[in-house]
């Protein structure tokens, strides 16, 4: 089992949390002090209060509630973000509204969750050519619907 340490800033009030043991994911906490309301499209930059210290050879990815995105569509601008090992500032969270109606962030509201996961760097090597597959270069939707 990996370590992660955590620094609690001024501004929070709750570490990230797995809800239950088979959860992948820890919840984040939007550590602000007054509500931040998101029109249609919005997008905000919202602070967790930690800051983190990750195991060489891992990273911490960031990614939606799913229950925020479908009942409110409030997701990540980057869908998924990575926060690297070497990173020591606070941890926060890309947040954007794509519903059609407003929606308020409330101070201490669950708005993210964060994943640990091992990761490798690849040795770079040019190459004149590439092998072959059945798919070549078949992009978007070539393998059908």
């Amino acid at each position: 089992m990996t370590v992660l340490k955590i620094q609690k800033l001024a501004h929070n009030k709750f570490l990230p949390e797995y809800k239950t043991e088979g959860a992948a994911g820890m919840d984040l906490c939007a550590a602000i002090e007054k509500p931040v309301t998101l029109k249609p499209l919005d997008r905000v930059l919202i602070p967790t209060g930690i800051k983190i210290e990750l195991e060489h050879g891992y990273e911490a990815q960031i990614r939606p509630r799913s229950g925020l995105s479908i009942k409110h569509g409030i997701t990540l601008i980057n869908c998924v973000g990575t926060v690297d090992e070497d990173y020591r500032g606070e941890v926060c969270v890309p947040v954007v509204n794509l519903s059609n109606e407003t929606y308020t962030v409330s101070p201490d509201e669950r708005i993210a969750q964060m994943v640990i996961a091992k990761v490798e760097q690849a040795k770079i090597e040019v190459s004149v050519e590439l092998s072959e597959t059945a798919r070549g270069t078949g992009g978007f939707g070539s393998t059908g619907k």
